[in-house]
């Protein structure tokens, strides 16, 4: 019998499918790394989020495993190359948080061009400055997004009601899509863009992908979206890119040196509070429905595995 250990706290449509497929189902969150090791021998799957870094000592110490699940879509807290190795299946569920991740980038982008955060907070200290928050139509822009996969698709069929022109880029190049008419080499999307929108993995190669040399690369101004993970954009790159002007505003839901396990941040970069930017705390695939559909894709995909 399939034994599966729940080491965080997630929808409980996840232990209730597991359950009725006869599997054998313990609840255990917030361990910490020795602890969780501890717990996971004898266990055919773990699930996992993001408070402990499966690296290659914690799979040879539990051999057990025949599949790693992560509730979400980064799996960079996995070792996943070396889990696969070892014959270990590496689950995740982006398909579940896509389209709240989808929406929430539209609202970033909108906030951005229609200086949507400074106008409220102007309101509520009693100014009503309508020229200086003057806005820009989305439908006259080109939106490059990179990464178009689950979240980068999700981002452009939103985007399609709006008019603009949709464009993007990809490590996997054109052959990977059904459809490759708005596929661009990075040369061209940073030629066209008025808008870039991360929606990449975190792994050595996308790490500080926006840069100075990226931003120097972009033929025109541009706002910036990263709904992706915190360290794909350089901090310093984009307060200096913000300082110049090259870069007109940026929304980030996510930010190099935030703390998912705490509910507050180390350090803020006072240079972000000094221009347009608009911050939300990782809360783009993080809604009711999402919570829920990020659970039962995974049970699926951990019963389809391990049946």
């Amino acid at each position: 019998m399939n034994k599966v250990l729940i080491s965080d706290r997630t929808h409980p449509v996840l232990e209730e499918r597991l359950r009725d497929a006869g599997f054998v189902v313990s609840v255990e969150p917030d361990h910490d790394y020795e602890n969780l090791i501890a717990a996971a021998q004898s266990y055919d799957g773990l699930v996992v989020r993001s408070k402990v870094n499966i690296d290659r000592a914690f799979i040879d110490r539990v051999p057990s495993l025949r599949c790693i699940g992560r509730v979400g879509a980064g799996m960079e807290t996995i070792d996943v190359e070396y889990a696969e190795s070892k014959g270990i299946r590496c689950l995740n569920s982006p398909e579940g948080n896509r389209d709240a991740v989808g929406e929430h980038t539209v609202g970033l982008l909108l906030a951005l061009l229609n200086n949507i955060a400074r106008a409220d907070a102007e309101v509520r200290q009693g100014l009503w400055r309508r020229e200086a928050n003057r806005g820009h139509e989305l439908g006259s822009l080109t939106v490059g997004i990179i990464g178009y996969g689950n979240m980068g698709q999700a981002f452009a069929r939103r985007l399609q009601g709006f008019g603009c022109q949709i464009i993007f880029y990809d490590i996997k190049g054109p052959n990977g899509f059904k459809d490759i008419n708005g596929f661009r080499d990075l040369t061209d999307l940073q030629r066209e863009a008025d808008v870039v929108s991360f929606h990449v993995p975190l792994t050595d190669e996308t790490r500080h992908y926006l840069n100075d040399a990226f931003v120097e690369a972009m033929t025109k101004p541009f706002y910036l979206l990263n709904t992706s993970r915190g360290a794909v954009v350089d901090t310093e790159a984009l307060v200096r890119g913000l300082e110049s002007g090259k870069i007109m505003g940026a929304g980030l839901d996510v930010l190099e040196n935030e703390n998912m396990q705490s509910d507050s941040l180390l350090t803020l970069n006072p240079g972000l509070l000094a221009h347009n930017c608009v911050l939300t705390p990782h809360v783009a695939g993080w809604t009711v429905e999402s919570k829920y559909k990020l659970a039962a894709v995974l049970a699926d995909k951990i019963i389809d595995t391990l049946k």
